[in-house]
This record gives structure tokens, C-alpha cells and sequence, in this order.
């Protein structure tokens, strides 16, 4: 009998050309001037599924650009699989920073360079591939599958929780597997269970009618610069805590088992200065590099504007002043709690002579899966086969609203399983995807899909 081994090998120039078909659709869903190409890319997409052998596929509309939909549905006594990937790709620019056309996939060095390569239609593509292969290889699929691709992961998924809520029966399943995330560095398999969640605002200041002469009105009127600094300054102490009342109050602490399984990874935080170029790390105190962007909260300043930008030196007291905050938030945390705590620290603190506005940015809730679930057991135990060396459980630090999105409305673990590298220039110039973690994840994924098959999970 052929293995999965033989069949993937002999397949392998098909599966490459294939993915660069799809990857030569500009699937940019950001620029209206790409609609039709989102169109033709949805309809790639569905010929797929249709092709390795899926079931009632669709091309389901949205507001704006289709979600791809097809499903596998013959065990009753089989777990099934909610698979999620995104067909559409952030814009090209700056065009010239490409070594080689960006919708002309290019293989050399054993990558594959092209938008979209590794985030995520190479990624996406793997499920796809690995899906034929086990029902090549077996006549059927060794578990229930349903897969959903959507087109409007670059732009925030406006569509997604409208979709996800009006067809929470149709996408019903035991486990959600997201391939769209990347690996903790080169040769190591990571299977990541838990995202942070995001939370912000934009506060305004607003002092005189108009810029004031610094000579005439400096020292007499407040300068909304000067406020600004000292509100901001109110935010965290010395050590990196965050000092906003009861932002603390609902953080779950991290297992032990969560920690020892960080500190197992032996991180070189020494590395990482190097690479940064920066004197030292810092954060709150108490916590190493990884368990700060990890697994504890976070307020950051993300820009601060107002006065005079230009070259040299205008002596004025500006009108006005702003700022932009985002909270990176972990589970037992809920955005709007968190924004309300803003607000009130911000009208607590802030300095006199100044009125003020708060504009909040989009929210997204934290999730986790516990770390000892099955699914997130089994996912490490495939990976770790393949690749022959140890699986990183991990959390990361960045947000996926989309992550949260499902685990909110369908109430199902979530699997991210990822195999791209942080170095592959996703949403940059020469973006590519390495072909080694191509070949080794798609028989990780085939390894995973089997194990599955024989693990309870309803």
C-alpha cells in the first residue's frame, strides 16, 4: 500500500505548481481595484475542495468578499475538525523593495517567495494538500472535516463574527485547527494555545483656542504637551507595572506546569538584546521576556502628537495634544472592563487647564485552551514525530480576533498549529515561505488528522 510518505514525495512538483497558481491570483482585499481577482481567487479555492473530494462546497456570500466552505462529514463515531485558513493577502507596497514580482512565485534557496506565500495561502494550502493525501492514501478521510476560508482576514475580518453567529450550527465541530502562526524559531514545532487580547483608546487634549505664543503665554496657560507627559507618566511605576486601579484584579495566574514548560525552552534573552540592539530588556519586574509577552498584560503608548513637527524650532504653546493606548490583555480580562478603567484613570489624573476626549479603538477578547487538552496534546505529539524534536507549547502575545471570534460564538478549542518563521517577511517585501517546514508540516498534518481520529474529544 502507498504511504503517505510515497504519496506526498510523488506529488510533490504538482502540489508546488498548484500552489503557485494560487498564489499568482493578487488577492489583495484591501484595494477595490482587486474585486474580481477575490472573486476568481474564491472560486480557485472552492474548485479545490471540490477536487480532493469535499462535500457542499460553497462560495457563501458576505457584506464584502465570499467565505469558501465545503465539509466532510461520514464517521458518526469520529471526532470533527473545523479547519480555517484566509485566501486574501495584504497589499504589495513598496513595490520595488521585491527582489522578484510578488504575484510571480519564484522557488530558490528552498523558498518560495510570493505574497501570500507563508500568511496564509501557503499555510492554508497545507490542509488542503494534507486532506487529499489521507484520502488518496486510506479511500476516506480518517476524521469529519469542515473547512472555511475566508477572504478578509487582512482587513480585520469586518464580516467574520456575522457569518460565524448566522451559521454557528453549520460550523459546529469538536476542535478548531488554524494554521497562521509561526513556529518559535527554525527546526522547532510549536503549537501555540492561547492569544492575547487587545484593548485601547485615543485620548485628546484640548487647551487655548489656538497656538500661544511661548513667550507671551508660557508659564501662564497649560501646555497640553506638558499635561499629556504627566498622564502618561501616571500609567506605570518603576518596575513596568501598569498602575491604572484594578487593572490587575481578574488576571488568571499561569500554571505551573505552564511555566516550567517557558522556562524548559531556555530562551536567550542575552540573543535577543543583541538582535534588537538594545541595552537591556525591560518590563515588570518579576517575570522573564517570555512570560511578559506571553502571559501578562501590557499598556503601551503608541504614538504621542501635537506642537510644532517641522525642521527646527517654532516657539509655540500648542492648542492641543494626543495619544494613542493599547492594553494587551489575558484571560479573566474583558476589553470593555479595561477601557472603562482607562477612562477613569485618565479623568483621575489628568493634570488641570486641559479639557479632554477618549475615542476607543476595536476590542478582542483573549483566549487559551487549556494546555493539557487533547487536541493541543495531540497536535504536539504529530509535530514532534515529524520534525524529531521537542514540541514548544506556547502562548504568543499578538491577537486574533478571528481566534477569539470562534471561541466565543462556537465555544470549541482552538488548535494553532503554525509553520511559518518570524523572518519570512509577511506583510513586507519578499515574502516567502520555507519548503522544508512545507514538506515536514504537510505530513504533520496528516500525522495530526490520524490521531485525532483515535482521541475522544466530544
Amino acid at each position: 500500500m502507498t504511504t503517505i510518505e510515497q504519496t506526498l514525495a510523488a506529488k510533490r512538483e504538482q502540489h508546488l505548481k498548484e500552489l503557485s497558481d494560487w498564489l499568482s491570483i493578487p488577492s489583495v482585499s484591501a484595494l477595490s481595484e482587486h474585486k474580481e481577482d477575490m472573486t476568481r481567487t474564491a472560486q480557485w479555492t472552492a474548485d479545490q475542495l471540490t477536487t480532493i473530494g469535499l462535500e457542499n462546497v460553497e462560495i457563501m456570500p458576505t457584506k464584502g468578499h465570499p467565505v469558501v466552505y465545503g465539509e466532510y462529514l461520514q464517521h458518526d463515531d469520529k471526532p470533527t475538525v473545523l479547519i480555517y485558513g484566509h485566501y486574501d493577502v495584504q497589499p504589495v507596497d513598496p513595490i520595488e523593495l521585491w527582489d522578484t514580482p510578488p504575484f510571480e512565485p519564484d522557488i530558490r534557496d528552498n523558498k518560495i517567495y510570493a505574497r501570500g506565500a507563508t500568511d496564509d495561502k501557503g499555510q492554508t494550502f497545507m490542509h488542503i494538500k494534507a486532506l487529499e493525501t489521507l484520502k488518496a492514501v486510506h479511500g476516506e478521510l480518517p476524521i469529519n472535516v469542515k473547512v472555511m476560508i475566508e477572504g478578509e482576514e487582512e482587513i480585520g475580518s469586518p464580516n467574520l463574527d456575522a457569518f460565524v453567529e448566522q451559521y454557528k450550527e453549520k460550523l459546529k465541530a469538536d476542535v478548531l485547527v488554524i494554521s497562521d502562526t509561526t513556529m518559535i524559531e527554525k527546526g522547532k514545532p510549536t503549537v501555540c494555545y492561547g492569544l492575547r487580547g487587545l484593548a485601547g483608546l485615543q485620548v485628546d487634549l484640548k487647551g487655548a483656542k489656538g497656538d500661544l505664543h511661548s513667550g507671551l503665554y508660557g508659564g501662564g496657560v497649560q501646555n497640553p504637551l506638558h499635561a499629556l507627559a504627566s498622564l502618561l507618566s501616571s500609567m506605570h511605576d518603576e518596575k513596568g507595572r501598569v498602575t491604572v486601579e484594578g487593572f490587575y484584579d481578574n488576571v488568571i495566574p499561569l500554571m505551573d506546569e505552564e511555566k516550567a514548560a517557558y522556562d524548559a525552552l531556555n530562551y536567550d534573552e542575552s540573543a535577543l538584546i543583541e538582535e534588537l540592539k538594545v541595552p537591556e530588556l525591560f518590563g515588570e519586574e518579576g517575570y522573564s521576556f517570555l512570560e511578559r509577552t506571553w502571559v501578562r498584560p501590557t499598556l503601551e503608548i503608541n504614538g504621542m502628537f501635537g506642537g510644532f513637527q517641522g525642521e527646527g524650532i517654532k516657539t509655540v504653546l500648542p492648542a492641543e495634544a494626543s495619544a494613542k493606548i493599547s492594553c494587551r490583555l489575558v484571560p479573566g480580562q474583558d476589553p470593555d472592563d479595561i477601557v472603562e478603567r482607562l477612562d477613569a484613570h485618565i479623568e483621575k489624573h489628568m493634570p488641570k487647564g486641559v479639557t479632554f476626549t477618549t475615542t476607543p479603538f476595536d476590542k478582542g477578547k483573549p483566549f487559551v485552551t487549556p494546555y493539557d487538552h487533547p487536541a493541543i496534546q495531540r497536535a504536539g505529539e504529530a509535530l514532534e514525530e515529524v520534525y524529531g524534536e521537542k514540541t514548544a507549547y506556547t502562548r504568543m502575545g499578538g491577537s486574533l480576533p478571528i481566534a477569539e471570534t470562534f471561541s466565543e460564538i462556537l465555544d470549541l478549542p482552538i488548535v494553532l498549529m503554525g509553520f511559518g518563521l518570524p523572518s519570512e517577511n509577511f506583510h513586507a517585501p519578499n515574502e516567502h515561505f520555507h519548503l522544508e517546514n512545507f514538506d515536514q508540516g504537510l505530513r504533520a498534518i496528516c500525522n495530526y488528522y490520524e490521531k485525532l481520529s483515535k482521541t475522544g474529544l466530544s
